[in-house]
């Protein structure tokens, strides 16, 4: 459908009135009762009328309360020979199939196309027989079922309208017609068909009327009745019935009972229709005619009551509308002109109102619109058939048909079927007519004058009157127009030797032109070619500009993640420096206190030596109760062996599960490299609490050694007379004392040695790896940051595969000496458990000394001054190790500035090769989104030559 309101050309205005008419039903004038002559002259022979109202038992169903839209069908003729000689070029495409019509339409070099969708379409190649089938027969059938009906062409001069209503001029051979007749002989021919299968009861009459220069003519009037001078020549009335519609008065209407004679009536009106030759046509239609067929059909009700069906057929033969300068018109032509655009205006006019439901429609302001008044919005089935021209020449006239003629489509009709007669009301109005031409006839023999109706004669004098006033107006006029007419004479005879000088002139320039114009073409197309390439470097250096943005981003946040990362590292690296502090100061603590520790021990081994050599004479006093104390001692021997399985047993479970849980602390080591820090961690604290469980111990077993000599003292001082019985027994005993004490403190010097070795060699081991890793990412990330500013895009993948290799080698050695460590710490476990099993030894002869208390206190007194100076070495050995392992002995503290764990987002290389688009797609694209009549084959070549250009890389950002 067309949106859009076409441009108009000096005579598009007169175009514009082309839209769709209707002819109105006329009432029935029954002609004179004679078989001698067929033609008849009716004083009020109606034209347009406005059709009575049907009765509801005697007319048949109408159109429906919404309307009936007029039926629009548009024809494009073929280019003439003179269009093919100079190939004009065509701006026309009909598309029958989908009934649609297209124009292409130049507007500041930019090619617009606009499409117009019609009832029906014919193309050049179209036949009459074509339009004929689709236009005519339809509404033939309408017709003779009582309808009005109207057909009429309208379009530009010279496309066709008479050729396609009245056709080419061939004579009928044999009753058939020629293969080039129009739509009104084969409507004749199809009517008589239909009467004639029917065996129908009818009578049938034809008028032919002639609009010219807002005058009407008959054009079926006899020759006789014709005056030598036109001017002289009274025209005819167009009134008004008094029943909203009009009739011209004195028209005369033939009645025909074949087609033959109505093929001769064509003939001959058609011979008397004004035409003239201009420069779009030789043979230009210069007046609108009217053809009119009335048929009266009998029929019989189921009654047997003879009723008389009538309808009416008008065909329609619109003048041109024409540009004068253009047509070549001068003069009388120029008039003509001017009077027929002006009616086509006014039906324009009409048709916008009636489409715009306006309240005035302007059907007075022309003879045509008051002809086809009750054609236009009436009750008449009305079908256009709009006529154009394929060439670029009639471009505008011909968008001005197509857009009057589309919107004509929105004209709604209510199409009623007319008032069947009975045969008694016809016969009655015979009778009146009758009467009427007897007053006549009986005053024109008293030669009294004529009988006139009063209506009439008012009429007439009204008319008379206007003529008379005209008369005086274009006497007045005949004045100035003499006077005008002697100075132009005068500037004319100026003009015709100024033109003759003129004449040669504008043949120079005429053939300059051609070859200026020739030239401009050649200019016009190398323009075009140039524009167009322009156009796609542009097109493709915004796209590089918009890719080269993308990718620059893509670099500063690359940067910005590689700035997050080597302040996560500083971060990293602080915390190691800080642990190893920490282990350095640690270190020395423990060494400090392994050294104090083995001073403390000589100290006391010496005092126990000298305290054993004192009571060595005393202890020899024991040595009979000891025998019996070696015999119960064997029965809880007995007992320890029990309580030493089970505990092996539980010790077994408990070192499985420390198996178990080495291993699973080496697989976690192996799969999350992201825990290292913590493993590390954990083995720290691991470490701690070892020490801090070995350090438990041993002031447990000080405890339990002052506890026992409190007992002891306890019991030398009920024992005092028994001192020197048991003083062998308790040198024994003390001597087995001292070697289980020098052995443990052995013990937890060889464990603490052994805790120091390995802490110190993994201590050294994550030093050097740290300081490898750290060497290895510092150098490794300049590298990767010099090469990625280089080839940002190319290589961003290699570098982190690099980096992932390179943690992941760093996770395995560490995971290795992770694995190795808790090998050792396994082996130290197992020392520690057979260390265990020594301290329950000690534990239970601890509770066997329990049983000797009263042998041993008798050693009371010469254990005082023994136990006073183990007591203070043994506050001094615990404050010390207290002091070192509780005060001195330092723990990493968190400072929550440790970096986090979080997503670095690393672009894929595929995904940065995606933000380039290759250069072929962008000119692919470009061109398919501009129209491909556009582009030329020297811009095809050029781009090929562009897209070969190599793109200047990304410079380095600082």
């Amino acid at each position: 459908m067309e949106t859009s309101t076409p441009r108009r050309a000096p005579a598009a205005d007169a175009a514009a009135a082309s839209s769709y008419v209707s002819m109105s039903p006329s009432p029935s004038h029954t002609p004179r009762s004679s078989t001698k002559a067929k033609r008849t002259l009716n004083n009020g022979a109606a034209i347009v009328a406005s059709s009575p109202s049907p009765s509801p038992s005697l007319a048949k169903g109408g159109g429906g309360g919404g309307g009936v839209n007029i039926q629009v069908l548009l024809r494009c003729r073929p280019l003439n020979k003179e269009e093919l000689s100079i190939n004009t070029p065509v701006v026309i495409t009909c598309n029958e199939q989908r009934r649609e019509v297209s124009a292409a339409q130049n507007i500041a070099n930019k090619q617009i196309d606009r499409t117009f969708v019609f009832d029906k379409v014919f193309g050049p190649k179209s036949k009459q027989q074509d339009v004929f089938n689709h236009a005519v027969v339809p509404l033939v059938g309408e017709v003779l079922d009582g309808y009005n009906c109207t057909i009429f062409a309208y379009g530009q001069t010279g496309t066709g309208k008479t050729y396609t209503m009245e056709g080419g001029g061939g004579k009928t051979q044999n009753g058939e017609l020629p293969s080039d007749a129009g739509v009104i002989p084969r409507a004749v021919k199809r009517i008589f068909d239909i009467l004639e299968a029917q065996s129908a009861e009818y009578s049938m009459k034809v008028s032919f009327l002639e609009l010219y220069n807002e005058e009407l003519t008959d054009l079926l009037a006899p020759e006789e009745s014709k005056f030598s001078d036109d001017k002289s020549k009274k025209p005819m009335a167009l009134m008004e019935d008094g029943k909203g519609g009009v009739f011209v008065r004195g028209l005369e209407e033939e009645v025909v009972s074949s087609a033959s004679e109505i093929y001769k009536i064509l003939e001959r009106g058609s011979g008397k229709r004004k035409t003239a030759e201009t420069f779009l046509n030789k043979q230009s239609s210069r007046s609108h005619s009217i053809f009119s067929i009335t048929i009266h059909i009998k029929e019989c009700t189921p009654e047997g009551e003879e009723m008389i069906k009538c309808g009416k057929l008008n065909l329609v033969d619109l003048a041109g509308s024409e540009n004068i300068s253009r047509s070549g018109a001068r003069d009388g032509r120029a008039r003509e002109a001017g009077e027929i655009n002006k009616s086509l205006l006014t039906l324009g006019r009409v048709i916008n109102t009636l489409v715009e439901h306006s309240g005035h429609i302007p059907y007075r302001d022309s003879k045509l619109t008051r002809l086809l008044r009750d054609s236009l919005g009436g009750k008449t089935k009305t079908c256009i058939i709009a006529t154009i021209a394929p060439s670029v020449h009639c471009l505008d006239e011909t968008l001005s048909t197509l857009d009057y003629a589309h919107r004509a489509k929105n004209i709604k009709n209510k199409p009623e079927v007319n008032q069947k007669m009975m045969k008694s009301a016809l016969i009655k109005d015979l009778y009146f007519e009758m009467d009427r031409l007897k007053q006549e006839l009986y005053a024109a023999r008293e030669k009294n004058g004529i009988y006139i109706p009063g209506e009439q004669y008012l009429a007439d004098e009204a008319e008379k009157k206007a003529m008379s006033e005209k008369l005086d107006r274009l006497e007045l006029g005949l004045e100035s127009k003499d006077k005008q007419l002697d100075e132009l004479q005068g500037l004319y005879d100026s003009q015709k030797v100024l033109s003759a000088d003129l004449s040669d002139k504008l043949q120079t320039l005429q053939k300059r032109m051609q070859e200026t114009e020739c030239a401009l073409a050649v200019l016009e197309e190398k323009y075009m070619q140039a524009n167009n390439t322009i156009k796609e470097k542009e097109y493709l250096i915004e796209n590089l500009l918009k890719t080269e943005k993308v990718l620059v981003d893509e670099a500063h946040t690359l940067r910005t993640e590689l700035e997050n990362t080597t302040d996560d590292l500083s971060g990293l690296f602080s915390k190691l420096e800080r642990k190893g502090k920490i282990e350095d100061a640690n270190k020395n603590i423990v060494g400090h206190f392994h050294s104090q520790l083995t001073q403390d021990m000589n100290i006391l081994h010496r005092n126990i030596s000298t305290s054993v050599s004192q009571q060595e004479s005393q202890l020899k006093v024991l040595e009979e109760e000891m025998q019996s104390f070696i015999t119960s001692k064997g029965k809880v021997v007995g007992g320890l062996q029990n309580q030493v399985r089970e505990m092996k047993e539980s010790f077994s479970s408990r070192i499985a599960e420390l198996h178990g849980f080495a291993n699973e602390l080496n697989l976690k080591s192996q799969l999350s490299s992201e825990k290292l820090n913590a493993q590390v961690s954990a083995h720290t604290s691991d470490l701690e609490d070892c020490l801090k469980g070995l350090l438990a111990d041993a002031d447990q077993l000080l405890i339990g050694l002052q506890n026992g000599l409190s007992q002891q003292e306890e019991s030398l001082s009920t024992l005092v007379e028994q001192q020197h019985e048991g003083l062998t027994r308790n040198v024994e005993r003390t001597k087995s004392i001292s070697a289980t004490t020098m052995n443990f403190f052995r013990t937890i010097d060889a464990h603490a040695l052994e805790l120091k070795r390995i802490l110190e060699e993994s201590q050294a081991s994550h030093q050097k790896q740290l300081l490898q890793l750290q060497t290895k990412f510092e150098v490794c990330a300049a590298d990767e940051e010099k090469y990625l500013m280089e080839k940002v895009a190319g290589l961003l993948a290699e570098s982190n595969a690099r980096k992932k290799n390179m943690v992941r080698d760093d996770i395995s050695s560490l995971a290795k000496t992770a694995s190795e460590r808790s090998n050792s710490l396994q082996t130290e476990t197992t020392k520690f458990h057979d260390f265990t099993s020594s301290m329950n030894s000690l534990r239970l002869d601890r509770g066997i000394c329990d049983t000797v208390r009263p042998i041993i206190t008798a050693s009371q007194m010469q254990l005082g001054d023994l136990q006073r100076r183990h007591h203070e070495k043994t506050l001094g050995i615990s404050g010390n190790a207290n002091r070192s392992l509780g005060d001195d002995y330092k723990v990493d503290e968190p400072t929550c500035s440790t970096p986090t764990r979080r997503q670095i987002n690393i672009p894929s290389s595929q995904s940065i090769e995606g933000l380039v688009t290759p250069l072929e797609d962008l000119v692919k694209s470009f061109r398919d989104s501009r129209t491909p009549s556009k582009l030329v084959t020297g811009n095809a070549k050029r781009l090929d030559l562009a897209i070969e250009m190599e793109r200047v890389p990304l410079t380095t950002i600082n």
